[in-house]
């Protein structure tokens, strides 16, 4: 490896460290139905994203539930020792991408073939730290 792809390697995996994220790959549901749910936590405080999700009807919010509390667990394990509330969490991201389709046939009249597709998305949720922003503003 180079020494200028090495370097920029080296600050690609030191911002990955300071940042906190979850991913959910090959979810069968279609995108747009979990973009639905997506939309309403994005920037939205941890607890508040919590709250919205625990009381949606979609069948999609549960999942996106898991989904926060384990990015909330990996928060968790790289700041050992300190309080969530403490950190004032929040969805800085969240992004839904459409993952392999299942493709398959239904007979249709007069000897035609309809196509079904089965689709199935991947979910990414980054979350952010409001901390620095309201020390500079006590300041």
């Amino acid at each position: 490896m180079g020494s200028r792809k090495k370097n920029t390697a080296d600050v690609r995996k030191e911002m990955k460290k300071n940042t906190i994220s979850a991913r959910l790959n090959n979810y069968p549901t279609s995108p747009r139905k979990m973009r639905l749910i997506a939309d309403l936590i994005r920037g939205k405080e941890v607890k508040k994203a919590l709250d919205i999700l625990k009381y949606s009807e979609k069948a999609q919010a549960k999942t996106l539930e898991k989904l926060l509390m384990s990015a909330m667990a990996n928060w968790q394990v790289k700041n050992e020792g300190t309080r969530i509330e403490d950190a004032h969490l929040f969805v800085k991201e969240i992004f839904v991408d459409s993952a392999t389709m299942l493709k398959r046939l239904r007979p249709a009249p007069q000897g035609r073939a309809y196509r079904i597709r089965k689709r199935s998305n991947h979910v990414t949720l980054i979350l952010g730290s409001n901390n620095n922003e309201l020390q500079n503003q006590e300041s």
